[in-house]
């Protein structure tokens, strides 16, 4: 699994990710593969947790979507995933299912969105969060979140609190692992429509 995190603080925002990949009890650390969990989709990064599956298929396909890949709102960021969904079940064959009674099909994905406008989490079916402070996914997620909510007032910069968040999913979590990637940037009002 993973530690990513999103974090908006002082007209800053930041996304951050481990670099490490699991198979079942194998780890294969970055000194083997240059393991990157995130990606640039116009001024959208995009970071993603589950199966190693889905980077390259999201990366193929958002950054293929142009015009139709908008990330900017939590309403845009709905929309795309819904043109996702559709596409990862007709060329790229996802499996939908998940439990017999889930009210939607899903689309089997957890994925973290930073842009100038804002930060956003998306869910299995589609489900999309905009975040004030900050969230977390993966499984060091609770560590991450429990390490930036004792540091968000402490810090000045989202930077700080993100690199302190993928740290901690780091520290504690065994299917999380250094070297991070952290990139971040300021916060802009949205382009006129």
């Amino acid at each position: 699994m993973t530690t990513c995190v999103v974090v908006k603080k002082n007209n800053e925002i930041a996304i951050a990710s481990d670099s490490l990949v699991t198979f079942g009890d194998t780890r294969l650390s970055h000194a083997y593969e240059a393991n990157n969990k995130m990606f640039e989709v116009g001024d959208s990064w995009v970071t993603l947790a589950g199966t190693a599956a889905h980077f390259p298929v999201m990366r193929k396909l958002l950054t293929g979507m142009a015009e139709d890949c908008k990330l900017n709102t939590r309403d845009e960021v709905f929309d795309t995933f819904s043109k996702v969904h559709q596409i990862l079940k007709e060329q790229f064959f996802l499996n939908t299912k998940e439990e017999d009674d889930d009210p939607y099909e899903s689309s089997q994905i957890a994925a973290l969105v930073a842009n100038p406008y804002g930060i956003f989490g998306v869910y299995s079916y589609r489900e999309v969060f905009s975040f004030d402070r900050f969230w977390g996914i993966g499984s060091g997620r609770n560590f991450a979140l429990g390490a930036m909510y004792a540091a968000y007032d402490k810090c000045e910069t989202a930077r700080e609190i993100a690199e302190i968040g993928v740290n901690a999913g780091a520290e504690f979590d065994k299917s999380s692992a250094g070297p991070f990637r952290i990139v971040s940037f300021p916060m802009q009002p949205l382009p006129e429509a």
